[in-house]
């Protein structure tokens, strides 16, 4: 029996180098016009990054797109692409809480690309601060896990703030246990609290009598790991990879498909435009008497508008005194919203619109999505 002859690939090399030089050619054409768009934009003080924009971008992507690559390659190259036409545009700066290898920076790397300038913050407070300073184009922070509810840091933020949420991001979130020890010589493990209440079951099945302590970080606790004999941190594997520390156990989160949703905020200027499909945020205090809820949800049960989310924070202003957050499904500009919630503020001691932005279209798996990049 004789080989099969192999495939001559001398020709299929030669057109794919053909192609790249045609994409080369062609993305320079298109860094030219993203050059006159941001000349555009500083003569009027426009935003540089279009929520809305971006999504008509990713829309039309996949209506183009016949195969074989898969859309979420498409994305991802786009990203990049985008992200690079933001420098060109001017330079960005984009604050996150927590270091490099953090899930927040992860996230903003995923919404902004690889091409913008990023700035570490310690605390969620922190990222509000330094975009109404000024000194940061945008934050990136999260704001709700499917598993653990609503990260109320970024919540209570919202009461002190003209800031404005402009764009989500729904990420899929896997926690690694990682240590240079062995599992049976783990003696204390460092993590956020929110970290530990996403993993409390695997933790007290694999883990027990272990020392939990919670640390600002996910990347300052593999930090500290990497310094303790005995020590394990639960992170990102990237936080792993970046202070050497092996993974002891891989995916013990419960609930094998946790999400963070994120929220990108900004300035009032740079509210996102409608997109046709899109969520709004609303904060509002009820006024003291009985039935005041129901009055206030009404108007949207009428107006045939779905609530995503609702939840009730104390004020601070007066003792059992609540505010409430709800994620509507529409932009505040569209007629029936905006009916809606005049109607809500006869009932309301207080009503702020936190922001309407384009509705978050699927979850990303970060490290899925960070190797298609780098291919």
């Amino acid at each position: 029996m004789t080989d099969a002859p192999k495939e001559d690939l001398s020709e299929w090399r030669r057109r794919i180098d053909s192609l790249d030089a045609e994409l080369v050619a062609l993305l320079n054409q298109r860094a030219q016009c993203a050059a006159v768009i941001g000349r555009s934009k500083r003569e009027r003080n426009d935003s540089i990054f279009v929520p809305h924009r971006e999504q008509e971008v990713f829309k039309r992507l996949g209506d183009l797109n016949q195969g074989p690559m898969p859309d979420t390659a498409l994305r991802s190259i786009w990203r990049e692409i985008m992200s690079a036409s933001f420098a060109l545009e001017r330079p960005l700066v984009i604050c996150h809480f927590g270091q490099p290898g953090a899930f927040t920076h992860l996230a903003a790397k995923l919404k902004f690309g690889d091409s913008v300038t990023y700035t570490a913050v310690e605390d969620i407070n922190t990222v509000f601060t330094e975009v109404e300073k000024g000194h940061a184009d945008y934050g990136v922070v999260p704001i709700e896990n499917s598993t653990d509810g609503s990260i109320t840091d970024t919540i209570d933020a919202f009461l002190a703030t003209n800031l404005r949420i402009i764009n989500e991001l729904h990420l899929r979130i896997r926690h690694h246990l990682m240590s240079s020890s062995r599992r049976n010589e783990i003696r204390r493990i460092y993590s956020r609290h929110t970290v530990f209440r996403q993993c409390r079951h695997w933790l007290a099945a694999n883990m027990p009598g272990v020392e939990l302590v919670e640390i600002v970080s996910t990347t300052k606790a593999a930090e500290r790991a990497a310094k303790e004999p005995g020590a394990a941190a639960i992170g990102h594997d990237e936080a792993a990879k970046l202070f050497g520390l092996p993974l002891v156990a891989s995916d013990i989160q419960d609930n094998p498909h946790n999400v963070t949703r994120f929220v990108v905020i900004a300035l009032p200027s740079r509210a996102a435009e409608p997109s046709g499909n899109d969520k709004t945020s609303v904060m509002f205090g009820v006024k003291d008497r009985p039935g005041a809820l129901y009055d206030c949800l009404l108007p949207f049960h009428t107006a045939g508008i779905n609530l995503a989310r609702i939840e009730s924070r104390p004020s601070r202003r007066k003792p059992w005194e609540y505010l409430f957050f709800i994620d509507l499904f529409g932009h505040h500009r569209e007629s029936r919203v905006q009916d809606a919630l005049e109607a809500l503020r006869t009932h309301t001691s207080t009503l702020e619109v936190l922001g309407s932005y384009p509705k978050a279209e699927q979850a990303l798996n970060d490290e899925t999505e960070t190797a298609t990049r780098a291919e």
